[in-house]
């Protein structure tokens, strides 16, 4: 979905090592909301390492450093073209901006408020982080804390930290041992940045007054009375980047010990910067009932009726209250975002966003008329907006007129940045007519607060777009399905049935409430020439049906689909399934040994295998020769074959079923029935989970919010031998290659292995992932894992022992997984234990036997599942379907789930 513009902005060329203050490039935009940024830096250094940006890379000198174009690709991996080039044109345009008076246009960029354990765990990620952003021609003002480093070196000293209200109590031996920490984390950090070619500048004193905040009751702690931008000013001209710490002075020189919360938010009342960003391990604030995460508050719509609800309190409360109390000393454009630290990197390059959205905004409205909205107000959006005016289809004065000759209601905020208009005749269908949001409606994330106020009034809605436009992911996000047609798309909500669905178009078609476009006229523009997929249907509601569209659709186009490394058991399942599917054509198969060898198990068309070099991949992207391309192969074996499908700037989509991409930035975890379904849709990269870590999270997801905070739940897995792959072995009479195993049931001896007791990597996927479903703030939670394996061939049954939050009957832990996975057709919520029989050979996860312990604090859940089909191939096609825009079932056998 589409949100408010990311706290990055985005320079077009690097910058000389000293430059001129008027040439550094910023963003100020005055319809750019302005921030605080609290950082993690491990997930952006992550990324720029996986995009080949080394130290080295950025320590070469301003000249030699990287290049515009390797900026451009590895925001290209983080997000859509056209976020991309839309964040680069405002740059562009936002860099001739002017400060506010008295203020740097580079001091209003962002302040990093960055906790001290950054500075112990992550000191090289951060550093190369914030090099890059500089490398970008921006100027964020650092500000840091030290409380792990403080804590430690007191108790090493005997000295117990003491704390009233949450506030430090600091006297004069603490203080001292303050200041030595903070000066040494300044200088540690400044050093890190200057190995890297960055150019900072420590500023541990001298930006903050304060008064004594309680000297009786917090000791030296100081209330900042005034902030002094010099020294912050001082360091951009010289083109430093200012390093500042949490300490003050009082009107007499003493110095104080200042919260680095309270300190970010008074620099945010005197630079406005773009945008204030808080980090939160929970990712973002969640409802007290319902325990989902809140997306948007719109505090002059809602701020009075949340403090009136009985699970706002205590801190929450009191987090509202001073978000509040800020963002009303700020343009009404700056907003806060609280979000976790792995998701920082949504948040400065991606529409998408991250976390919890809080603004002042403009309260909502509702009205039946044109005069009730003001009719020259609408005239005018209407005229700046709306396509059919523009084109000169039709006038203003038409659409008003067909307006008031039906039922409907007129949506928006005060501003109008957001327009929309429903229509509704009575015992009709409602469809939205007009969306018109402006460009601040988008980036300010408007949109999503008026759509939630027309879903709460209609429980069904049609609606279409263009098929190119600028923000149908956002429109995607938002429909349960969609189709396309003659380059317009039909989005939808609320409407399961693909046949009810078809009779309403047809409704709609022969009224002429929506454009006659879907009806079979002729043949259709390709969706994918078109800028969008055929189909694509959201998490939320998946429809029953094995192919969704409309009886009057266009044929689907077909996909060619590449497989490299087929000789293992994977590859082969994949082969069949691809041999089922319905719109898939497998073109290549590549195998080193078995190259020129046809490929029997393929049914369609004559396919023999070959073996690929790194340029036949390169050429073959480069000249669209494949759709998909499937790796197959060992753990730490296809980064070349990325890099060069990578380096031909195609549109090819990646599956990758090994290890080596479920840790990467700009590739998309492919679980759908836990993650986002619409971030693999929008993907070209995605990344297939692990066997085991697919039973592991399908069978802890639903405990997640449940589990014991201090004891970590652990999972007992026995895998079938062909989990340990293949092997070279003998020829058969063709001279084909006869895949073998590693293990057999002759090296088990009957009996059963234990292997990588600890470690194992399918633990740490696990829990890296699961960790974003976490509600509780623990953002260092992981499980325990055991994997084993057993003398059959393939399937998993894995036990799952986890600790309790709060007493649980086993009937309340059983309708949590009906709950979690209700409506998913690969999934069955069984009661009895299930066995080995039940996963095997099927495509889908089976799960059963709740057990809670007498003392109800203990549940037991065993899943199963077949390593190589939905641990691996029928995930892997899963993928496939949702990026290529197919069904997501399309290709798997139904009656084998």
């Amino acid at each position: 979905m589409f949100r408010r513009l990311p706290s990055v902005a985005r320079a077009s060329l690097p910058r000389p090592a000293v430059r001129p203050i008027t040439q550094a490039r910023t963003l100020s935009s005055s319809s750019a909301p302005n921030v605080v940024l609290n950082l993690d830096a491990r997930k952006t250094a992550q990324e720029i390492r996986s995009r080949g940006i080394t130290s080295s890379a950025l320590s070469g000198g301003r000249e030699g450093g990287m290049d515009r174009d390797t900026i451009i690709r590895l925001l290209y991996s983080l997000g859509s073209r056209h976020e991309v080039e839309r964040y680069l044109r405002i740059f562009s345009q936002s860099s001739r901006s002017t400060g506010k008076e008295g203020v740097l246009p580079e001091a209003k960029f962002a302040v990093l408020k960055i906790g001290g354990a950054i500075l112990t765990n992550e000191l090289d990620d951060l550093a190369l982080s914030l090099s890059f952003l500089n490398r970008l021609g921006l100027y964020p003002i650092v500000l840091h804390g030290g409380g792990p480093q403080l804590n430690e070196l007191l108790e090493a000293e005997g000295i117990v930290p003491d704390y009233e209200d949450g506030i430090r109590i600091t006297d004069a031996k603490t203080l001292n041992i303050a200041r030595r920490v903070f000066l040494q984390e300044n200088l540690k950090l400044t050093a890190a940045l200057e190995r890297l070619g960055t150019r900072a500048r420590p500023i541990p004193t001298g930006v903050f007054t304060a008064e004594y905040l309680d000297k009786a009751k917090y000791g030296l702690v100081g209330k900042i009375t005034k902030v002094d931008k010099a020294p912050i000013e001082a360091a951009i001209r010289a083109g430093c980047l200012p390093i500042l710490t949490s300490l003050a002075e009082n009107a007499e020189g003493q110095i104080l010990n200042v919260n680095a919360d309270v300190a970010a938010g008074e620099l945010a009342k005197v630079l406005e910067p773009m945008k204030i960003v808080y980090l939160n391990e929970k990712g973002g604030l969640f409802h007290g009932v319902t325990g989902k995460k809140i997306s948007t508050i719109n505090l002059d719509e809602e701020y009075e009726g949340l403090m009136k609800e009985s699970w706002v309190k205590y801190g929450t409360k009191l987090k509202l209250r001073e978000i509040k109390d800020l963002l009303d000393t700020l343009p009404r454009t700056s907003s806060v975002a609280i979000i976790s630290t792995d998701m920082l990197q949504k948040e400065l390059f991606t529409d998408e966003g991250a976390g919890t959205l809080i603004r002042r905004g403009h309260k909502l409205y509702k009205q039946s008329s044109i005069d009730a909205v003001g009719s020259s107000q609408l005239r005018q959006v209407f005229t700046e907006r709306d396509s059919e005016v523009a084109s000169g289809r039709k006038s203003v004065a038409e659409i008003f007129s067909d307006m008031k000759g039906s039922a409907h209601t007129i949506y928006g905020d005060e501003p109008f940045d957001v327009v929309a208009v429903v229509s509704h005749p009575e015992g009709q269908t409602p469809v939205m007519t007009k969306f018109l949001p402006s460009r601040n409606g988008i980036l300010n994330k408007i949109v999503d607060n008026v759509f939630d106020a027309i879903k709460k009034d209609h429980r069904r809605l049609f609606w279409t777009a263009k098929a190119d436009d600028e923000n149908r992911a956002w429109h995607f996000e938002k429909a349960d399905g969609s189709f396309t047609r003659a380059g317009r798309s039909l989005f939808w909500y609320g409407v399961p049935d693909v046949k009810e669905v078809e009779t309403i178009v047809k409704g709609f078609e022969e009224s002429g409430r929506i454009e006659r476009v879907f009806l079979p006229v002729g043949p259709s523009v390709p969706p994918h020439r078109a800028g969008a997929r055929a189909y694509s249907t959201s998490a939320r509601s998946p429809l029953p049906s094995s192919r969704r569209g409309y009886a009057t659709a266009a044929p689907t186009p077909r996909k060619r689909v590449a497989l490299i490394g087929a000789r293992g058991y994977t590859g082969q399942n994949l082969i069949s399934l691809i041999d089922n599917h319905p719109n898939l054509d497998l073109t290549h198969v590549s195998s080193r040994e078995l190259a020129g060898l046809p490929l029997k198990e393929y049914k369609k068309s004559s396919v023999s295998y070959s073996n690929l070099s790194l340029d036949d991949v390169k050429k073959m992207e480069e000249n669209g020769e494949v759709d998909a391309w499937v790796m197959a192969l060992p753990n730490g074996v296809c980064k070349p074959f990325v890099d060069a499908i990578d380096s031909a700037k195609g549109n090819g989509v990646i599956v990758d079923l090994s290890a080596d991409y479920r840790f990467e930035q700009g590739w998309t975890y492919g679980l759908p029935e836990l993650y986002d379904r619409s971030l693999t849709q929008s993907s070209k990269r995605v990344s297939n989970p692990g066997c085991y870590a697919t039973n592991n999270q399908l069978l802890l997801a639903p405990l997640m919010p449940y589990l014991d905070p201090v004891q970590a739940p652990t999972v007992f897995g026995v895998s079938g031998y062909s989990g340990a792959g293949t092997k070279s072995g003998q020829k058969d009479a063709e001279g084909r290659s006869v895949t073998l195993p590693k293990v057999t049931a002759e090296d088990l001896g009957g009996g059963v292995r234990p292997y990588a007791l600890t470690d194992h990597i399918h633990e740490r996927e696990s829990s890296t992932h699961l960790r974003s479903l976490l509600s509780a703030s623990n953002p260092d939670w992981t499980l325990s894992f055991i994997p084993t394996v057993a003398p059959w061939f393939s399937g998993i049954i894995s036990v799952l022992n986890a600790p309790l939050s709060k007493v649980m009957r086993a009937s309340e832990v059983h309708e949590l997984y009906e709950t979690k996975y209700a409506g998913e057709r690969l999934i069955t919520v069984g009661k009895k234990v299930p066995e080995i029989q039940d996963g095997e050979g099927r495509h889908g996860w089976r799960m059963g036997g709740v057990q809670v312990h007498s003392g109800g604090k203990r549940v037991v859940v065993v899943g199963v599942l077949d390593n190589l089909l939905k641990g691996a191939a029928t995930q892997c096609m899963q993928n496939l379907n949702l990026a290529l825009g197919f069904d997501e079932l399309d290709g798997i056998p139904k009656d084998r789930i």
